[in-house]
């Protein structure tokens, strides 16, 4: 296939967005099908590259003779590509009915559509200067989606979001420049472009490479940039669940991998204080976001608090510097993207029917609310690890990645996964409990409690049967994972 085609699922969503602020539509509806169409489209098209990669890449601008904004689609990008690309449309239909009865929705579907084409820019990138291009795009259009309620918290979130986030790139672009610098290149290439060439430079490197790390961790709400991720739990709900589940924060740790592995390169970490110094600051995420997830009363923010732990639980397995870290980092990736945006679709079903943001006000919903309740119930066992749902599958083997590599870290990686498994089962389980064992027993209004319609009912059904499916075919998942996870190291996928 072409690699003229890598461009097109970039710039549809982006004119898309774009076309449906300026064109006047009489009905939402219309709107709503201008924008499904081209997004379904874009869906289908990726999976067609993913399934037929083109072998060359697509230079889009030279700078230099090393330098220059160009698309690639190997097995690591087409394995993200796909989770973007399932999950858009699915989060498009839930956002139509969510936004229904809101005010400024054409500023939102423009931002919200412009979003995906970004996204896969970040997927595509084939070197490291263009996955920063995207990457610094990606904070500029989903700026105006944290703010869009334009209430005094909306507006001060959108402000720290933004703000960590430019602290972030640059600390990023410190490590592009030395990369290029030393590297000979930005371009991405399996096993990393430095290895053991660096000489006497290899402790400034290793610098680079953690301060690069922590530029990236901004947007994988690392410890101490996380803050800004639960207070952007006040933007509508389909921005928050994209925002955890796929867009924002998934690009960040998918950036952390490509840096990790394809620019400076696993020989070039492995064993040293940077290694270990990067996995102490995502084992104490891990641990601190539980723990005050199991402390917060706010729904959507409990959820947020649950997506900087598990976001560590990915860096922790790419961190390990193994096939089998990598590979289980990948499987947590793929399982809690499905996870956590079907949580944060029934707590935005709750917000939407109820207008109930905290967990003592789910009192007895189960019972009028079922379906969304099931769906969520079954999602928060899958993050908690119960057997055989797909978060188990993940979290085990991120636990015997960590034993397998026989360090001291590993243990202590191992130690606080089961500490932050037992925190997940207080904060996952508790809403499930609320709603379907209440403590409160004060009746429900007769009429108006019930599940949404289908636009919101069928992505939270669909994206937990996927879910259920998901640790079904775990094995099978994983061997297809393996063997990215192998390519990453240099071994042909």
């Amino acid at each position: 296939m072409s690699s003229i085609w890598l461009l097109l699922p970039i710039l549809l969503p982006i004119l898309c967005g774009a076309a449906s602020k300026l064109v006047h539509f009489r009905k939402k509806w219309a709107r709503e099908l201008f924008l499904m169409l081209p997004i379904t489209a874009v869906s289908v098209l990726v999976w067609v590259l993913i399934l037929h990669r083109p072998e060359e890449g697509l230079m889009l601008f030279r700078f230099t003779r090393n330098l220059s904004i160009t698309l690639r689609l190997d097995g690591f990008g087409a394995f993200f590509a796909a989770i973007v690309a399932t999950l858009w449309p699915i989060a498009t239909i839930y956002a139509f009915e969510y936004m229904r009865h809101e005010e400024r929705t054409d500023s939102f579907f423009l931002f919200y559509t412009m979003t995906y084409g970004i996204t896969l820019g970040i997927t595509f990138a084939g070197n490291l200067l263009t996955l920063y291009f995207f990457y610094e795009l990606l904070t500029l259009v989903t700026v105006p989606l944290v703010m869009f309620p334009m209430t005094r918290d909306a507006v001060y979130s959108a402000r720290k979001y933004l703000y960590f986030s430019l602290g972030g790139t640059a600390l990023a672009f410190i490590g592009l420049v030395f990369i290029i610098v030393y590297g000979g290149g930005d371009a991405f290439l399996p096993g990393g472009v430095l290895g053991l060439t660096v000489g006497r430079e290899r402790t400034l490197m290793q610098v680079v490479y953690l301060l690069a790390f922590c530029g990236f961790g901004v947007k994988a709400a690392l410890f101490p940039t996380h803050s800004w991720l639960p207070g952007a739990a006040v933007a509508p709900t389909p921005v928050t669940a994209l925002l955890h589940a796929v867009a924002v924060v998934k690009s960040g740790v998918f950036a952390i991998a490509r840096m990790t592995y394809f620019s400076f390169g696993p020989t070039l970490i492995a064993g040293s204080w940077a290694q270990y110094a990067a996995l102490s600051i995502a084992l104490f995420t891990i641990l601190y976001g539980s723990s005050i997830a199991a402390r917060e009363r706010h729904f959507k923010r409990r959820l947020a608090w649950s997506t900087v732990s598990n976001l560590s639980y990915i860096v922790f397995g790419f961190l390990l510097l193994t096939p089998e870290g990598l590979g289980a980092g990948m499987m947590h990736m793929l399982f809690h993207a499905f996870m956590k945006i079907t949580l944060f679709y029934c707590a935005g079903a709750v917000l939407h029917q109820m207008g109930r943001e905290h967990v003592a006000d789910l009192d007895g919903l189960g019972r009028r609310m079922t379906v969304t309740f099931v769906c969520y119930t079954v999602s928060a066992l899958a993050l908690t690890g119960i057997p055989p749902l797909s978060g188990f599958y993940s979290k085990f083997l991120l636990g015997s990645a960590g034993i397998a590599g026989g360090s001291v870290m590993g243990v202590i990686g191992l130690a606080v996964l089961l500490a932050s498994a037992l925190l997940t089962a207080i904060y996952a389980l508790q809403p499930a409990i609320h709603a379907f064992l209440p403590q409160n027993q004060a009746p429900l209004p007769s009429v108006g409690v019930r599940d949404p319609n289908w636009y919101m009912l069928f992505p939270i059904v669909a994206t937990t049967l996927v879910t259920v499916l998901l640790g079904v075919c775990s094995d099978e998942i994983f061997a297809i994972i393996s063997r990215i996870a192998a390519a990453c190291f240099g071994g042909a996928l």
